[in-house]
């Protein structure tokens, strides 16, 4: 079943109760933040949504502002603490994005949004994961998140631009609460998250 105002109903509804069930560990994840991290409790960053249009994404802060002694930031694995660590583990620090479902910017699946300066770094082929609304989940996340390649992560999302549909969504959404469970491919061997596009490997 191949229907967009399925999905957009569908992300509605789910965002909306989310939010709704989830206010008491949405308050614990803002009273941790605040106290380890300090304010602001959330991250917010430009990134490119349907058809590379930016928009703003909001998640839980997982990391402090700490400077090196030239104002620079540190590496993100020397300012990621311990309850980012675990935010993140969790998939805790994802919640807010729960509102940009809600504004239409974000499905609960989709690619992930990435990085605006990625954007000039795709190949054709590769820019066709902006051909749908970015998602908090998706079919590359379920099959190894952080721990796949780039190329890897791009042929997953290519291929759910091809071939989504309501009931592939059902399947990913509870695959990805497994996923969640089992704490795989949180981020890849030997960094914080995931090392940064630099190009393009392939044109597949």
């Amino acid at each position: 079943m191949r229907s967009p105002l399925l999905k957009r109903i569908f992300d509605i509804a789910v965002a909306a109760l989310g939010l709704l069930l989830l206010s008491p560990v949405l308050l614990v994840v803002v009273a941790l933040v605040r106290l380890f991290h300090g304010s602001p409790v959330l991250f917010g960053q430009t990134r490119p949504g349907f058809k590379g249009m930016p928009f703003r994404i909001y998640k839980f802060r997982t990391m402090t502002n700490a400077r090196a002694a030239d104002g620079s930031l540190l590496p993100d694995a020397e300012r990621l603490t311990p309850l980012g660590r675990l935010l993140r583990a969790t998939s805790l620090d994802e919640l807010p994005e729960l509102l940009n479902v809600l504004k239409g910017e974000m499905s609960l699946v989709g690619p992930r949004p990435l990085l605006v300066q990625y954007l000039e770094r795709y190949s054709p082929e590769q820019m066709r994961r902006h051909d749908v609304l970015p998602g908090i989940t998706g079919w590359a996340q379920i099959n190894g998140r952080n721990a796949l390649t780039w190329d890897e992560k791009f042929r997953l999302d290519v291929w759910y631009v091809d071939n989504w549909s309501f009931w592939l969504d059902i399947k990913i959404i509870f695959l990805t609460l497994w996923k969640v469970v089992k704490r795989e491919g949180i981020s890849q061997p030997g960094h914080a998250t995931a090392e940064e596009f630099m190009g393009n490997q392939s044109d597949s």
